[in-house]
């Protein structure tokens, strides 16, 4: 039945409404591209070699960027590697499959040709593990990051004449570049280990499903045709309604129509009524409330339809980062395909080196801590300072996402909070682990012997809707009054001195790199037996001069060569001040060093 002028506009405007809103939405879905990871390398990663080799081949699924930047470092902690070139493409012994996020499903896609990049080793200067590490930007922006291992047990070979081991770090502009992804591109994944990885869902909930948040929710093209649904059959019940309420009525408005000798038509209340056909509609004038109500309730449908299936795609890409990491058909993934760090806090949890999103920042090289507030949560501190050399009973509460205090906190290596506590000028550095009442106030002893300025972190993980933990760090300053002499920032050393051990540090950390950095504790020349601290052989926390941004660092699950090995990404260029917890004999030590990342 044709439609009245007014009408008709109006219907005409709310069709288009709708169909370029779903327009716009559906051409926001994220285009499929390749990522470059790592597919493969030889040595393998993890693998055992016995004779000397000139090179490591890493073989991506795309030819790497010319900026990529690669080291080699040797057990002692010393770069051995002497540049890199593109080789030529060859066939994969099997193909890698990678998972893309495409129309809000995960499709999956295979390469048969790995691209290899040919980093050169100057020498092997002893026997033991070496670490290779890579950063480079794929084609489509994606940050490749990550690390294999080889243990070399071969005879060790001399250095080339007049070499001296590489210093230079990562081009700025790769920098650049992959700091330009984190503040726009999705968030990070957890990355693989450089020595052992986790086995993968191939893929994850069922590539081929839609996309669902935490909840179960339906990905954001479902909520969109269920939006456009819901507004073309809102539609008909306004044309059935009107024409039912009309043919209820046609009877009265024939009298009153007679008797005001009115020809084809009258004029009734809240609508117009036309004559086709014998027939009489009332249909609702662009005024009538009911309508603009409902017009309102179905923009607000539509645009909360997308935005909660668009939150389910984020939350999915925040756990997955958009792809699932790399596998072969049916395997768990590769050894070293170690996509990304983050910032703030870095372990291996059991299967080696990964980190974390959820500090708060949008970088994935970003140290955590400088903000009191990250991820819904708040750090709210009930005194902000305290008498030097007094012992008061320091109290907080964490606030969470409904402005009450927080009580579900997950266990992360056998504690809830860290409780990290530091001087601005990097100096009176304390762990603590406070306990938590049941209102959810922390509290723990605190002593500051030295007047000044503090920050104190708090180091911890919440469950989120999918059950899945996210880590947070939270900074609050802390004032102890007095007159503040502040302590100068000690000269790098490699070395340093922890109670009655020595310990030294042994690597070259780059910036945005996954470097590793080992500690060998001993006593008197003879190594000492290093206990397990907290679930692991010993934490390190590293904070950033200036703005006292905070990383915190576990190790690999066991020993590596009778050292504690980390893999530390310094998240820019600046002085730092690293503080390595350990335990021998039941009682903990702390080792502070000073390492100028350049």
């Amino acid at each position: 039945m044709p439609l009245p002028p007014a009408p008709a506009r109006l219907g005409s405007g709310l069709l288009a409404l709708v169909l370029s809103s779903a327009v716009a939405v559906l051409a926001s879905a994220p285009p499929a591209a390749a990522h470059g990871t790592l597919a493969a390398a030889a040595p393998a990663d993890g693998s055992a070699v016995s004779r000397p080799l000139a090179a490591v081949e890493l073989y991506f699924t795309e030819k790497v960027a010319g900026n990529a930047y690669f080291t080699v470092t040797a057990p002692g902690g010393v770069r051995v590697d002497s540049g890199w070139s593109h080789g030529e493409p060859k066939p994969l012994d099997r193909p890698v499959r990678e998972y893309f996020l495409v129309d809000g499903k995960f499709e999956p896609r295979e390469y048969a040709t790995g691209f290899p990049a040919v980093v050169r080793i100057a020498h092997l200067p002893a026997s033991g593990q070496y670490s290779v590490s890579y950063l480079t930007v794929a084609s489509d922006g994606d940050t490749v990051r990550g690390a294999t291992t080889f243990r070399y047990t071969g005879p060790t070979t001399p250095a080339p004449r007049g070499w001296r081991p590489p210093t230079e770090q990562p081009d700025p502009a790769l920098l650049a570049a992959t700091e330009q992804h984190s503040a726009t591109g999705p968030a990070p994944a957890m990355s693989g280990s450089p020595s052992a990885a986790p086995t993968a869902s191939s893929p994850p909930a069922a590539a081929a499903a839609t996309v669902t948040g935490d909840e179960g929710g339906l990905g954001w093209p479902a909520w969109t045709g269920l939006a456009v649904a819901a507004t073309a059959v809102a539609a008909l019940v306004i044309r059935r309604r009107s024409t039912g309420r009309a043919s209820d009525r046609r009877g009265a408005a024939r009298v009153a129509a007679g008797r005001r000798g009115a020809g084809t038509g009258s004029r009734a209340r809240g609508g117009t009524t036309r004559r086709d056909g014998g027939a009489r509609t009332r249909w609702p004038q662009p005024s009538d409330p009911r309508l603009a109500l409902l017009v309102g309730g179905l923009v607000v449908a539509l645009l909360t339809g997308f935005g909660l299936g668009r939150i389910g795609a984020g939350d999915q890409r925040s756990t997955t980062g958009a792809r699932v990491p790399t596998t072969r058909p049916g395997e768990p993934v590769a050894a070293g395909q170690a996509m990304s760090t983050v910032d703030g806090h870095q372990h291996p949890a059991g299967t080696g080196p990964h980190t974390h999103p959820g500090d708060g920042g949008t970088s994935q090289t970003r140290a955590a801590g400088t903000t009191v507030s990250a991820g819904g949560y708040t750090l709210r501190p009930v005194e902000r300072s305290q008498p030097a050399g007094a012992t008061v009973n320091y109290r907080f509460r964490i606030i969470g996402t409904d402005r009450r205090a927080a009580t579900g906190f997950a266990v992360v290596h056998e504690t809830t909070l860290h409780l990290i506590v530091v001087g601005r000028d990097l100096a009176g550095y304390q762990h603590l682990h406070p306990t938590m009442a049941p209102d959810g106030t922390w509290s723990v002893p605190l002593k500051l012997s030295r007047p000044g300025g503090y920050r104190i972190y708090a180091d911890f993980s919440v469950a989120t809707p999918g059950g899945s933990p996210l880590p947070l760090v939270l900074g609050v300053d802390h004032l102890v009054p007095g007159a503040h002499s502040p302590t100068a920032l000690p000269p790098p050393h490699p070395a340093a001195t922890a109670g009655p051990y020595t310990v030294s540090m042994d690597g070259t950390p780059a910036v945005g790199m996954m470097s590793p950095t080992s500690f060998r504790v001993g006593r008197s020349g003879t190594p000492a037996q290093v206990e397990r601290y907290l679930g692991a052989y010993g934490h390190l926390v590293v904070v950033r001069e200036g703005d006292l941004g905070y990383v915190h660092v576990h190790p690999e699950p066991e020993l590596v060569d009778g050292a504690v090995k980390f893999w530390l990404t310094p998240p820019s260029p600046g002085r730092y001040r690293a503080f390595f917890d350990f335990q021998v004999d039941g009682t903990v030590h702390t080792a502070e060093y000073t390492i100028d990342v350049r």
